[in-house]
């Protein structure tokens, strides 16, 4: 995957607000007094999907976009309402997957094997998560028979370019043993058209062209679950993935002209991209009950490696206004490998009372080794030079930590929950090859507190009000700490950080909700040292040269208020989803120093506030009385807003999609960005004259044609779903 184009990572963390809540909420059935099918409980959001008509022949992945509060406008990420990343839990335990197989598993798995999904918006202290992450816990439906069933999906989406994938999952239940495996296989061709304009008083320049990324994958799982006696289970799971990037490409035309002595000079940027990825991981688990109240002891150990290959070649030709090429410049060659071993363990303990008191206590241990040798070499056309510049970079941590929690329920109404989480990390990074004194050795040890609370009161049948507080930290991604960069252009680069340390996050949020209806979210997110890119431009060396950053830029507001409605109207034949809400972002930041070179430019500042309206609604309409024929509509709407980078305009997008039910077969169509406004576009300007505008087409826009096949015992027991000891660490290798 093309690393340089960070703009599309901000903008997805941006996006979060505008992702929230209105999701396809397709054919929930009507809300009776004896049955809630959304409603609010303790520290989450409950949505009862058990007899909703949508499950069948639908994914895993697809009923949690149709689930309030979730959403994924890019299908590959879940988010839940002001959360830059959703966490999946299955039966209350984490799942080990990296990110792109699990995304593979939710859509191969069944979802009329699903019976609720809980929305955690403010994790608790015994949650192993970062940052202002949320979860998405997957309760399955309890099933006893034995007997073998499965799943087959193929899947081909139009867009710029024709893309399939196919996968089929397996479940196997014979007495105490359990078995569930998957296999699945996608292309995925990402292409956009990119412009990027920047300048000064004295310097403008553009880039603008296409960019190509091709990617094939595949992957699978394996979980062998074996019930010892009635009450302990010891579990195996393996998980691998691959992906294949070859021939990805970037042809971009500049412009560079001098404003002082008006003179223009023209070239092209055309880079060729060769990239391959592993990601293998095996975890044992272990679970103890204690007692007949539901006390458990859970044992986890973990290994995770991680390898990716990546080779580039970037050259830079001359050319005329017209963009006849004639004369080559500069040849950049960079091979940039990267592996992460992880081996990490993990002890819960929950002691259950009678009086509606429970305690539970537990330990992590997390040990990390990142190996990154950067190769990079340029040969100069003119002079006929070449300079090597080897980057090798070494990363070692520990994190060593302990949580506990209280939690009571003192009467049928009210419930409170009191948690700490203490976590100390110990890093060291070295360079073996650096002439930079700064870069050979970069140690740090630092510990945490991270407090917990959350009450819930349930006025009456009607009324529900709770609160929770949460602190958390945001360590760097192992990317975001190697030192290397990523070219653009000769002097438009994307530059890594191994000074970057982690953030910290403090989230409050106050939910009230009416008849298990309609609900108000408010909330407020400080982000302290939080990091992103911040982009410094001005004259080094006699040369206008534009760097994107990774740095922590000072500290970052985020308050929102969401008013939503989640109702089905004539007798179930209209499911609607509508939400409103108001965000207000406030950055307060300013860089003026390269970290790696200490090159000083002009201070690049942001103290700036915005608020932004986002409008947004689902509706499924199902279109006869047998319940097979569904039809659905999906519009959001979020009105511009300030970021690190700049101002990010509008954005709106209109979604269709048609699905048949027929017997163990369900066919699909939809229709993403139908309109065709789905467009990524920052503009920033500073003080002190600089500008950048960033604008980034996507093509978002496509059809995509789904065929799933059900064969076999629907009714067997699926197999205990299993935590893992080192799922933080996955999250940070993407």
């Amino acid at each position: 995957m093309k690393t340089f184009i960070i703009p599309i990572a901000l903008l997805t963390a941006t996006l979060s607000f505008a992702q929230q809540s209105g999701t396809k909420t397709k054919d929930i059935e009507e809300v009776t007094v004896t049955k809630k099918v959304f409603k609010k409980e303790s520290d989450r959001f409950v949505y009862d999907v058990a007899a909703s008509p949508v499950a069948k022949g639908n994914t895993a992945f697809g009923l949690l976009k149709e689930t309030p509060m979730i959403s994924s406008t890019d299908d590959k990420t879940l988010k839940i309402a002001g959360k830059v990343n959703a966490v999946i839990y299955i039966n209350g335990r984490l799942t080990q997957m990296d990110a792109d197989s699990l995304i593979q598993f939710l859509k191969n798995t069944p979802a009329e094997n699903i019976q609720k999904i809980e929305v955690i918006t403010v994790p608790g202290s015994e949650y192993n998560v970062e940052s202002s992450d949320g979860i998405i816990n997957i309760v399955l439906k309890k099933k006893s028979t034995d007997g073998l069933n499965g799943s087959m999906r193929m899947v081909n989406k139009q867009t710029y370019f024709n893309q399939s994938g196919a996968g089929i999952s397996l479940n196997y239940r014979k007495d105490k043993l359990g078995i569930s495996t998957s296999i699945n296989t996608n292309e995925n061709i990402e292409q956009q058209h990119f412009l990027l304009q920047n300048g000064n008083k004295s310097a403008a320049s553009q880039s603008e062209g296409n960019i190509t990324d091709p990617n094939k994958n595949l992957g699978g799982y394996l979980n062998i679950d074996y019930q010892l006696n009635d009450k302990s289970n010891i579990a195996l799971t393996y998980n691998s993935w691959a992906n294949r990037s070859y021939a990805s490409k970037i042809n971009l035309f500049n412009t560079v002209t001098d404003l002082t002595q008006n003179k223009t000079e023209y070239s092209w940027t055309r880079s060729n991209e060769d990239a391959r990825s592993y990601n293998n991981s095996m975890n044992l688990n272990y679970e103890l009950k204690t007692d007949s109240l539901g006390s458990k002891l859970k044992l986890n150990v973990a290994g995770l490696m991680y390898k990716r290959l990546q080779y580039s070649v970037n050259n830079t030709i001359a050319a005329d206004a017209a963009g006849n090429e004639f004369q080559p410049v500069l040849q950049i060659n960079q091979e940039q490998p990267q592996r992460i071993n992880n081996f990490s363990g993990k002890v819960d303990y929950i002691q259950k009372f009678k009086n509606e008191l429970s305690i539970s206590v537990g330990a992590i241990f997390n040990k990390t080794k990142t190996d990154n040798d950067t190769q990079y070499s340029s040969y100069k056309y003119a002079t006929s030079s070449t300079e090597n510049k080897p980057n090798h970079f070494l990363y070692d941590e520990n994190i060593f930590g302990g949580y506990a929690t209280v939690e009571k329920k003192f009467s049928p109404k009210f419930l409170g929950k009191l948690g700490v989480r203490y976590e100390n990390t110990d890093s060291e990074g070295y360079s073996e090859n650096t002439t930079n004194t700064n870069l050979q050795r970069i140690e740090r040890n630092y510990g945490k507190f991270l407090p917990y609370a959350s009450f819930n009161y349930a006025m009456n049948d009607n009324n529900n009000i709770s609160y929770a507080f949460s602190s958390r930290i945001r360590r760097p991604r192992f990317w975001e700490l190697n030192p290397l960069k990523n070219f653009l252009t000769e002097f438009n680069y994307i530059q890594n950080n191994p000074f970057v340390k982690a953030a910290s996050v403090y989230t409050h949020e106050l939910t009230y909700m009416y008849k298990n209806s309609y609900f108000l979210v408010l909330s407020h997110t400080l982000q302290q040292d939080q990091i992103t890119q911040v982009p410094l431009q001005g004259v080094i060396n006699g040369q206008n040269q534009l760097r994107y950053i990774r740095t922590n830029f000072g500290d970052k507001q985020e308050m929102s208020a969401m008013l939503g409605m989640q109702r089905t109207f004539f007798k179930g034949y209209v499911t609607t989803n509508f939400n409103i809400g108001l965000q207000r972002n406030v950055i307060n930041g300013s860089l003026n120093q390269d970290p790696i070179s200490g090159d000083i430019f002009p201070t690049y500042e942001n103290h700036s506030s915005s608020n932004s309206l986002l409008i947004q609604t689902n509706n499924n309409i199902r279109l006869d009385k047998g319940k097979t024929w569904f039809f659905g509509i999906n519009y959001f709407y979020v009105d511009q807003q300030q970021m690190e980078l700049g101002q990010l305009q509008s954005l709106m997008s209109l979604d269709l999609s048609l699905k048949k039910l027929w017997n163990n077969w369900t066919f699909s169509v939809a229709v993403s960005d139908a309109l065709n406004t789905y467009k990524e576009k920052i503009n920033d300007v500073q003080q002190n004259g600089n500008y950048n505008f960033i604008n980034q087409n996507q093509y978002r826009q496509g059809v995509e044609v789904t065929l799933v096949y059900n064969f076999g015992n629907q009714k067997v027991k699926k197999i205990r779903d299993i935590d893992s000891a080192d799922s933080d660490i996955k999250n940070r290798t993407r």
